[in-house]
């Protein structure tokens, strides 16, 4: 059969000499007919096994295949052009295989839409062969840089729309990309009409189609400028203080870490860790907004005492670290030198002024830490020591801090579990009427009886209980102790007052009344024999708050006594205005008395002075008989001391009262 015969075979049988054929996935009959669409096939062509695979390997890109079979017993040679159009069906265009005008139109048909796709797909596209000479421009690339694809085809890529160094970069990589053939992303700078655009480039490799052995790269671009601008932008809001614009907590442990990772042999990097002293005190007056206006001074203020190079960073709050450009220690310590001798100055916030002082720690490595947590721990913890040995100052790290600080760790853990396990005991010390030998009362004094390291002193943990919070649940156990001791001892027949310590801190929570009235009522104890023994920083810090918390606790029927009266800050004219009960002299005046002629002097102003604002005076510290007689010439009404007695357990100092009663019955 002749080509005329074959066309003939096409029209007479479909009307047309390119009719439509279609394959589903579950049958290997070759259906045909004379147009598209969902009508019954004309015709019906069986295919063998291995005819149909071929079909089925078509894909969604139009191609071309040629197949030998028989139409109503003739045999008939087709040139199919077609793809896949679902997952179970492939469909496209059947004509005579010399009918090579049918077969190019079809093609042509077919190949166009993926022509325009690439043309108008949203992403840049740029086919180049391996010498960078561009085979294909689409449309969006054409309006991105301007130029016409007609004009550019042939020309270097790189020549027309790269920088001399990022071009000669890309020619490099290029060539060992062809080599390899394999798929791969790349950003690159193109300039454009908008200026230079940073474009991320996904690369593959495809062979010619033209039955010439020869790569082409498919360059599909997407431009990433403003979305790269956008996680730069959010990568320096993640690592700037928005407060103050200085470096947060990231950006300055990060720097702090390259230091370390980049420090040669001989090296060291180092840092200056600064708290403020009283700037909670401060925002808590002010208000935030006042706070946080200091802040930012404060922060400006450092930045002026530092060394070139350096990076001042807000860790948050009202805490700094400084990282030195110079790892010396001698200019550490200068740099915060300078920074305390600014900070003795006033800042100046609208009407008020207000002084900030800070308090420094130094550490350096690899001396005092070899990675970034041992060295701001080291730093932190000197910082800690110059707040404890008076503030506005600075330390150097030291081992021996290490050891306080091991010693802090310890107290937090087992302080807590000793409130919660009931570890604590109070002993009572005896306080007698100078004048007629009468024990009038007791001051109760915390003990801690630690399963690890046995009775343990108040001076080993209350600052630390202080410190961490934990002194307003110590000092309500102490009120609630003590006031069922004192009520036990009323029905036991003692007549006898009991003075617990109130720190200052626990004067800040302003339910300490309350917990105090619920102890009384708890021990049932009317009228109230409980009293309260308060330093003067608790004067000093809101007389007026004071003022008021003792006016209540009096109210309640306790008694208010001054203790360690003289070393701390008050004036005669605050003491005027307090309302006290009883003064206690401290007893590193009454150690002094026998030698020191100032001490004598300084005893006597201090007597006549409570004496004429009608405070009772109690001398604590007595051991001798000489410093009983002195107190006793001065008119002091009450004494306290180890020559009457130590501090001693409720069983311990009831036994103890007793002997003493019944010596005095004896006498």
């Amino acid at each position: 059969m002749n080509d005329d015969q074959h066309d003939q075979v096409l029209y007479a049988q479909f009307g047309t000499s390119s009719p439509c054929w279609r394959l589903s996935k579950d049958s290997n009959a070759l259906e045909l007919t004379p147009v598209t669409g969902d009508m019954p096939a004309n015709a019906a062509i069986p295919l063998n096994p291995q005819q149909a695979a071929q079909i089925r390997r078509l894909t969604g890109i139009t191609a071309h295949l040629i197949l030998d079979v028989r139409l109503s017993g003739a045999p008939l040679r087709l040139h199919l052009v077609g793809k896949k159009l679902s997952a179970n069906l492939w469909a496209g265009t059947a004509s005579a295989y010399e009918d090579t005008e049918s077969v190019a139109r079809d093609l042509v048909h077919g190949l166009s839409f993926a022509e325009q796709v690439v043309s108008e797909v949203n992403s840049v596209v740029v086919i180049v062969d391996r010498n960078g000479r561009i085979q294909r421009f689409n449309r969006l690339a054409e309006e991105l840089t301007g130029m016409k694809e007609e004009d550019i085809v042939g020309r270097s890529v790189w020549a027309l729309f790269m920088s001399s160094e990022a071009g000669a970069a890309s020619s490099q990589n290029i060539a060992g990309f062809f080599n390899r053939g394999v798929s791969y992303e790349v950003e690159r700078l193109v300039k454009t009409v908008h200026g230079e655009r940073l474009f991320l480039f996904r690369n593959k490799f495809v062979q010619s189609g033209s039955g010439v052995d020869e790569q082409f790269l498919i360059c599909s671009g997407t431009d990433i400028t403003e979305e790269r601008r956008a996680q730069e932008r959010l990568t320096e809001l993640a690592n700037t203080d928005s407060l103050t614009g200085l470096a947060n907590r990231n950006a300055i442990q990060d720097k702090i870490r390259a230091a370390i990772a980049s420090a040669a042999l001989d090296e060291s990097v180092g840092i200056l860790f600064l708290d403020l002293d009283n700037f909670k005190k401060v925002n808590d007056h002010y208000g935030h907004v006042f706070g946080d206006r200091l802040i930012k001074d404060v922060s400006a203020a450092i930045s002026t005492c530092l060394n070139q190079g350096d990076t001042l960073a807000r860790l948050g709050g009202d805490e700094f670290i400084v990282l030195a450009a110079t790892g010396t220690l001698a200019s550490l310590e200068a740099t915060a030198q300078r920074i305390l001798e600014r900070m003795r100055t006033p800042f100046s916030l609208g009407l008020v002024e207000v002084y900030t002082g800070c308090s420094i720690g130094i550490a350096l490595s690899p001396e005092h830490g070899d990675s970034l947590e041992s060295l701001i721990r080291s730093a932190d913890t000197a910082m800690y020591v110059a707040k404890d040995e008076g503030k506005r100052t600075y330390r150097v790290f030291s081992q021996e801090m290490d050891r306080k600080v091991a010693e802090y760790m310890w107290l937090d853990t087992n302080l807590r579990r000793g409130i919660d396990e009931g570890q604590f005991t109070l002993f009572y010390q005896p306080k007698l009427s100078l004048s007629t030998g009468v024990v009038l009362g007791v001051e109760a004094l915390i003990r801690w009886n630690s399963p690890e390291r046995g009775l343990i002193l108040p001076t080993e943990f209350i600052r630390y209980a202080e410190e961490s919070g934990l002194i307003g649940h110590l000092g309500r156990w102490v009120m609630q102790t003590a006031a069922l001791q004192a009520a036990r001892w009323k029905a036991a027949g003692f007549n006898l007052r009991v003075a617990i310590n109130v720190s200052a801190r626990q004067l800040v929570d302003t339910a300490v009344v309350r917990h105090f009235a619920e102890a009384l009522q708890q021990a049932g104890l009317d009228p109230c024999l409980i009293d309260l023994e308060l330093t003067e920083s608790c004067l000093i810090e809101d007389e007026a708050a004071a003022i008021e918390l003792i006016t209540q606790f009096r109210q309640l029927g306790a008694q208010v006594h001054l203790d360690d009266f003289g070393t701390g800050y008050s004036s005669l004219s605050q003491l005027g205005r307090i309302p006290l009960d009883v003064i206690k002299l401290d007893r590193s005046f009454v150690r002094s008395i026998n030698e020191n002629t100032k001490a004598q002097a300084l005893v006597r102003s201090m007597v006549a002075v409570a004496q004429e604002l009608n405070f009772k005076v109690v001398a604590e510290g007595i051991e001798t008989e000489a410093e009983e007689a002195f107190m006793k010439g001065l008119g002091v009404d009450y004494v306290q001391g180890f020559l009457y007695g130590q501090p001693m357990p409720a069983a311990e100092f009831e036994q103890w009262l007793r002997d003493r009663q019944k010596l005095r019955l004896i006498a």
